[in-house]
C-alpha cells in the first residue's frame, strides 16, 4: 500500500486515507505523551523546497521530520541559483546528486510537484501547488473532524469563501466526499465556481447555507494575492455578508457548530476576533494535527520507488475552467 509520492488527494484510495488517519492517531498519542521522538527515519534526509511563503505547513513538516529522527535541510530560494535563472529541472538534478530521500515542495505552478517526482528517486510531497492541491492540509482537516466525529459519515461541512482560488477547498472537499461526508460551498457568486463536482451544493446566500444545517463551518482565507480582478466590493462588505460576525458567532454557538480555518486568519474578514476564543473553534487543533499527519505521510512513503509516469490526477482546478462564475 506504500507509495513513492503524495501529490494529490484524488488518486488516493479510501483505504490509504483511513490508514494515514489511523497512523496519525498513533503518532499524536506518542508526541502528546512522553515520547517526543521516534527513530523511524533515522539516517534519512528531508529537503524543504518552498518557492512560496509558508509558516504553518513549512514548520509543521520540519517538526514532523525531526520527530521521526530525519535530517532536515531548508533550501533557501532567495540565496540559490534560481535567482540567476536556474530552472526547476536543473535545481532538482543538483538536489538529486545530494541523495536526499524526501522533497517537500510548494510552488505557485499547478502540477510542478508531479514533474519533480518524475525527475527524482526521492519521495516528493506536494505542500501546495498553485490552485490545484494541498493533500496534507486535507488529511489534517479530515483527522481533526474525525476526532470530534469518530463516525463522520453523513456529517455536513460548509466551506465558506474563495473557492475559486483555493487548493484547500479542492483537496479537502475531495477527501471528505471520499469519506462519506456531505460538502457545500458558500461565497460570492464570482468566487463559487459554477462548474465542478456535481455532488457538492453551492450557495451564495449565508442564511440559505445555514438552513442546510452544517455540523462544521470551514472558513477559507480570502486570497487577495491570487485575485487579478476585483471579485467583491470590499473586505468590509465581504465580512458583513459572508464572514462570521459577532452576531453570527452567537448563532453558531447556540447550534453547537465547529469552526475551522487553514490559516493564516484575516481577522475582520473571514471572522471576528471572538471566534479565536470560541470553545468549538478547531483552528489550533488543526495546527497540532498537522504535525501528526505529516509524520504519518513521511513514515508511509517509500523513497526510491517507481516515479509517476503521467501527471497526477487533478482535483479539477476551477481557475482553469471556462465560464466559472455563477
Amino acid at each position: 500500500m506504500a507509495r513513492k509520492d503524495l501529490l494529490d488527494i484524488a488518486s488516493l484510495h479510501r483505504e490509504e486515507i483511513e490508514f494515514l488517519l489511523d497512523q496519525s492517531t498513533s503518532f499524536k498519542e506518542q508526541f502528546t505523551s512522553s515520547v517526543k521522538k521516534v527513530p523511524s527515519l533515522e539516517g534519512k534526509s528531508v529537503l524543504m523546497l518552498f518557492y512560496e511563503p509558508s509558516t504553518r505547513t513549512h514548520t509543521s513538516f520540519e517538526v514532523a521530520a525531526k520527530r521521526l529522527s530525519a535530517e532536515v535541510t531548508n533550501f533557501d530560494i532567495a540565496q540559490s541559483s534560481i535567482t540567476k535563472g536556474e530552472s526547476v529541472r536543473e535545481t532538482v538534478e543538483t538536489l538529486q546528486a545530494m541523495r536526499t530521500d524526501y522533497i517537500v515542495v510548494r510552488h505557485g505552478r499547478s502540477g510542478l510537484p508531479g514533474m519533480i517526482a518524475r525527475l527524482t528517486k526521492a519521495s516528493v510531497i506536494n505542500a501546495g501547488d498553485g490552485a490545484h492541491a494541498h493533500p496534507t492540509q486535507a488529511l489534517l482537516d479530515a483527522f481533526t473532524i474525525r476526532e470530534k466525529f469518530p463516525n463522520p459519515v453523513g456529517k455536513k461541512v460548509l466551506i465558506i469563501g474563495d473557492i475559486l482560488h483555493s487548493r484547500v477547498a479542492r483537496s479537502t472537499s475531495t477527501l471528505l466526499k471520499k469519506l462519506g461526508l456531505d460538502v457545500a460551498y458558500l461565497g460570492p457568486g464570482s468566487l463559487v465556481p459554477k462548474y465542478g463536482p456535481e455532488n457538492i451544493r453551492r450557495f451564495t446566500n449565508y442564511e440559505e447555507a445555514m438552513a442546510w444545517a452544517p455540523d462544521v463551518v470551514y472558513l477559507l482565507r480570502v486570497q487577495m494575492e491570487r485575485q487579478d480582478v476585483q471579485f467583491f466590493p470590499s473586505l468590509r462588505e465581504y465580512h458583513r455578508i459572508y464572514g462570521i460576525t459577532n452576531d453570527r458567532l452567537a448563532e453558531i454557538r447556540q447550534r453547537g457548530l465547529y469552526i475551522m480555518h487553514p490559516g493564516p486568519v484575516n481577522r475582520g474578514v473571514e471572522l471576528c476576533d471572538a471566534v479565536m476564543d470560541y470553545e468549538r473553534s478547531l483552528i489550533n487543533n488543526q495546527v497540532e494535527n498537522g504535525i501528526a499527519i505529516r509524520m504519518a505521510v513521511l513514515d508511509w512513503l517509500t523513497p526510491g520507488g517507481e516515479a509517476p509516469k503521467s501527471e497526477p490526477t487533478f482535483e479539477r482546478s476551477f481557475a482553469q475552467l471556462p465560464h466559472l462564475t455563477a
